[in-house]
């Protein structure tokens, strides 16, 4: 399974936060951040999710109002949103 999160979409509201360690608050520029996330395009960070975060990751998918964060499976079939 892999996360990925456009953080130039995301509005800062940190949801994504409350349900996942991987997600953080940046205050400075009012965005979450993933961590240990590879920039693969401007903003857009992608990185995979272990088995045991599987669940935690897809309600920090499920929660972002605003739809920056994607997640898909193992054979790249989008999950969430």
């Amino acid at each position: 399974m892999r996360i990925e999160f456009d953080r130039q979409t995301c509005i800062g509201m940190y949801q994504c936060v409350d349900e996942w360690a991987a997600f953080s608050e940046d205050m400075d520029a009012g965005k979450a951040t993933l961590a240990d996330a590879e920039e693969v395009e401007d903003d857009r960070f992608v990185r995979s999710v272990p088995e045991d975060a599987a669940f935690d990751a897809e309600m920090a998918a499920r929660v972002c109002p605003v739809d920056a964060i994607t997640l898909y499976d193992d054979d790249g079939d989008q999950l969430v949103p």
